[in-house]
């Protein structure tokens, strides 16, 4: 069984040979550059300067992964994205770089490695130092967090057009690079390809603050999004309402693009969930989310054969029916640790209807601090529970973080590929 075809059996929940491997398909299924740096060393994979690992994601600085690790780690799905980053930059012209950990990296041109006299490091949007920096990776650290750039909201003017500057049209350029893609993966691999085109995640709290513009306007503040939420519904509505629209359209072209080479789209990570419960009740989730997701679930169902993506992290088992009405057709990540989402209630109330993608091992707990046999025995429940019947794709609860052991992700791997008891990856 091809990977693509073992995804497609599972999204259309029939049972595979195993259930599909996903690590960096998305910007939420991967793993931090330093992690994806000791896999290739310790599985004995070029790791010479040239095949240094490339930051590719530098917001969340995810390593790329490559078809010779995906090969060895038993992976079936490769992702196909924009040219440009989440601090709004090509990924071009790679140069060295040492994290604060001392891990050898490539980064593009645009990306500064220049730290600051306290030992901060700045980014700018598009690398573009006559405008305010857009992100802080605090000394020491392993992220960027986004530097809040809004300026002082008056109601009296406050415009829809304000928040709606990143939705603009897809450029030629990006049409252009999404078919030469899609085309060379579709003909020359038999990888599954996950879309991720941006434009249809409706209030995600992670792009409210455009470190990808160079001077955003409108409510950029997290606090005050939030806030406009209930204090200024109709104008997050009327946002929500343009922002569709031209979702729409660029769906269209990117279909024109792409065709049905995509097995799924990653439409939305805005997150729903908290640790302990939903931030946001039904109500609210119906009043103000679920009409536009309906709406770009409905048209993706029309007009392709693409499975729909929604990423929500935390407590959402009180909204995975409402997610399922509004045409998902996939749920990530899945976070089994939070208040309810237990995985055998998950399974049995809703598997028949939303495929689970993520859920295999707990990031926060299991897989950094556990022993390899928790990792193998969680994995394997995990398998038992959501793999039923298929339904399932085989992915950490979110990124893989820095300073996992790499003997912890190498036995989650290996644990997957022996599902079917076949050949084990991960040498």
């Amino acid at each position: 069984m091809t990977p693509r075809e073992r995804l497609q059996q599972a999204l259309n929940h029939q049972q595979p040979d195993r259930p599909p491997i996903d690590l960096g398909s998305t910007p939420v299924t991967g793993c931090h550059f330093s992690i994806v740096h000791k896999l290739r060393g310790t599985l004995g994979l070029p790791t010479t300067d040239n095949r240094r690992v490339k930051v590719h994601e530098p917001y969340q600085m995810l390593g790329l992964v490559e078809p010779d690790l995906m090969q060895a780690l038993g992976v079936d799905c490769i992702g196909l994205g924009m040219t440009r980053t989440m601090l709004g930059w090509k990924n071009e012209n790679w140069r060295p770089w040492v994290s604060f950990d001392g891990t050898p990296c490539l980064v593009p041109q645009a990306f500064n490695t220049n730290v600051e006299p306290d030992g901060r490091l700045l980014q700018w949007p598009d690398g573009d130092r006559t405008c305010s920096p857009c992100a802080v990776m605090p000394a020491g650290g392993f992220y960027h967090d986004t530097i809040i750039r809004q300026p002082p909201i008056d109601d009296e003017t406050l415009k829809v057009e304000d928040n709606l500057e990143e939705f603009g049209p897809v450029s030629d350029e990006d049409l252009k690079h999404l078919q030469r893609t899609a085309d060379d993966l579709y003909r020359n691999t038999t990888y599954a390809i996950v879309g991720t085109f941006g434009g249809t995640a409706f209030g995600d709290i992670a792009l409210v603050p455009a470190p990808f513009l160079k001077n955003p306007k409108g409510i950029r503040d997290i606090a005050e999004w939030y806030i406009s939420t209930v204090a200024r519904r109709d104008h997050v509505y009327e946002i929500f309402a343009r922002q569709c629209e031209i979702g729409l359209k660029n769906l269209e072209l990117i279909r024109q693009a792409v065709g049905d080479r995509v097995s799924a789209v990653f439409l939305t990570g805005t997150d729903f969930g908290t640790q302990n419960g939903p931030f946001i009740s039904r109500d609210s989730y119906r009043d103000l989310f679920q009409p536009f997701h309906k709406r770009v679930n409905a048209w993706v169902h029309m007009h392709t054969k693409w499975k729909c993506f929604i990423h929500s992290c935390g407590s959402v088992v009180s909204l995975i029916e409402d997610f399922i009405e509004s045409g998902f057709d996939i749920l990530n990540p899945v976070q089994c640790s939070a208040a309810g989402m237990d995985p055998a209630l998950l399974k049995e109330k809703f598997g028949s209807r939303i495929a689970f993608w993520g859920g295999a091992i707990n990031t926060q707990q299991t897989l950094p601090f556990g022993t390899k046999q928790d990792v193998a025995q969680e994995a394997r429940e995990r398998i038992r529970i959501f793999g039923r019947d298929g339904g399932f794709v085989f992915n950490p609860v979110h990124n893989i973080q820095a300073n996992t052991p790499i003997e912890n992700v190498l036995e989650l791997f290996r644990t997957a590929c022996s599902a079917s008891g076949g050949a084990v990856c991960a040498r």
